[in-house]
């Protein structure tokens, strides 16, 4: 169902782009310096798993393009390629805004963080409008169901942030502290991330 190249070159993509300062892995770090590295782990994960809600919404709703009009299937493509290039040229403009803060305070059980950080993701419509706009750019028709690819790549996408954020919060306090006193890596980060966005819309653009 999904080739060796297009695992490869996905999961490359996703660990780029999770990797990168944001709102949730930010959160992670933050949680995990304030709180503890269990506290920054059951955030992550939570945050993680709330991917699998958009996935549901992709392959429910990419599928039922696809079914419709293949023609319109090629359209929301480029959209998502167009979609991309203008996430990526915004992380270029905005490079290095971002910050890690240890100041989250409360004191909610690893359950609640769990769950805070599974709602904060799912009910964030610029994650719904990432998926929809990433995932299909790994999505080849001639080789076999579209829902099922979709299906695959939004759970290598879970598992790959489950495992990142799953890092981060353990390892929580040195790499909250690294970043603090390199400054300048965050927004290098962010161009890189910026870099894949473009990279991606672009290609899909001029394969059309």
């Amino acid at each position: 169902m999904l080739t060796a190249p297009q695992i490869f070159a996905f999961l490359a993509a996703a660990l780029v782009l999770t990797a990168t300062p944001g709102p949730d892995n930010l959160m992670v770090l933050s949680m995990g310096i304030s709180r503890g590295r269990r506290a920054g782990m059951a955030f992550g994960f939570g945050c993680a798993l709330g991917c699998l809600s958009h996935t549901l919404l992709a392959v429910v709703g990419v599928s039922a393009l696809v079914a419709a009009s293949p023609l319109a299937f090629g359209l929301l493509k480029g959209l998502g390629g167009a979609y991309l290039v203008w996430m990526g040229v915004q992380a270029w403009r905005h490079a290095g805004r971002a910050s890690v803060s240890g100041s989250v305070g409360g004191d909610a059980s690893l359950r609640q963080l769990f769950v805070k950080g599974l709602i904060a993701n799912a009910i964030n419509p610029k994650v719904v409008l990432f998926f929809l706009a990433f995932l299909p750019q790994f999505v080849v028709a001639a080789q076999g169901s579209v829902a099922a690819q979709l299906g695959l790549l939004g759970l290598l996408f879970t598992a790959q942030a489950a495992l990142l954020f799953g890092l981060l919060g353990w390892f929580s306090g040195s790499v909250g502290a690294w970043l603090n006193r390199r400054p300048a890596v965050g927004p290098w980060l962010d161009r890189l991330a910026g870099t894949v966005f473009i990279g991606l819309g672009l290609r899909l653009i001029v394969s059309r």
